[in-house]
């Protein structure tokens, strides 16, 4: 009929807010040059935190000689975050964040399920050694795609690195406030469980980084240290 208006087109459906969501996580910032006598410092304080690292055969397990009892920045690394998280029946997945409202600089994806590793950590100590072979390229070690993967010296499969999905940043966002802490999230496939700390980053060269998890709570809480190793 001449005059009738066309009913507007109905309004776009929204995403679903656990699976779409609005990420606000910042890049990592760029790294500036630093100063030559930085570059010194670094370079001498790089041979000590070296030298007293050793490599047991039975899994090549890096073992730091630095007390790890005082949780108040005695290694001398970078500070970065670090989130554990993962439904209590799946694969558990670390990530690693220069800060909380960063988006992740690395993600793995790990071999062991969240359940066991929750209670590898409820009997106190944990070390993660993520093994991987060189290739005589010049991959940085936050690159490489696979690791072998030991907890406690028992080979538990493997670590995948992975790009973040959107469920992942939607974790991180949901976090973005926390600096630590542990917890569980409500989720479309159950409840997701996540435990959010300060890691000490150490570098001691190309081919072999350390996390060490700093506890807010001095002694009485699990202590967790990861070892990346290209061998």
């Amino acid at each position: 009929m001449a005059g009738t208006k066309k009913p507007p087109p109905p309004p776009p459906s929204s995403p679903s807010p656990s699976r779409s969501p609005a990420v606000a996580l910042r890049s990592s910032s760029p790294r500036t040059n630093p100063s030559k006598s930085t570059k010194i410092f670094r370079r001498v304080r790089s041979v000590f935190r070296s030298f007293p690292i050793i490599t047991p055969a039975a899994c090549k397990l890096p073992v730091s000689l630095h007390s790890h009892h005082d949780n108040h920045h005695i290694h001398g690394g970078t500070r970065m975050t670090g989130t554990l998280f993962g439904y209590r029946k799946t694969r558990i997945n670390l990530a690693i964040q220069e800060n909380p409202r960063c988006l992740p600089v690395l993600l793995l994806e790990l071999s062991i399920p969240t359940g066991k590793l929750l209670q590898e950590m409820g009997l106190g100590l944990v070390r993660i050694a993520m093994e991987c072979e060189k290739h005589g390229g010049k991959t940085k070690l936050v690159d490489e795609p696979i690791w072998t993967m030991y907890c406690n010296g028992r080979k538990m499969g493997y670590g995948v690195k992975r790009e973040p999905t959107n469920d992942d940043l939607y974790v991180m966002q949901l976090l973005h406030a926390i600096s630590m802490g542990a917890g569980v999230l409500p989720a479309p496939d159950g409840e997701l469980t996540y435990m959010r700390a300060h890691f000490e980053r150490v570098t001691g060269s190309k081919d072999s980084e350390t996390y060490y998890m700093m506890n807010p709570d001095g002694n009485s809480g699990p202590e967790l240290s990861i070892f990346f190793v290209r061998i």
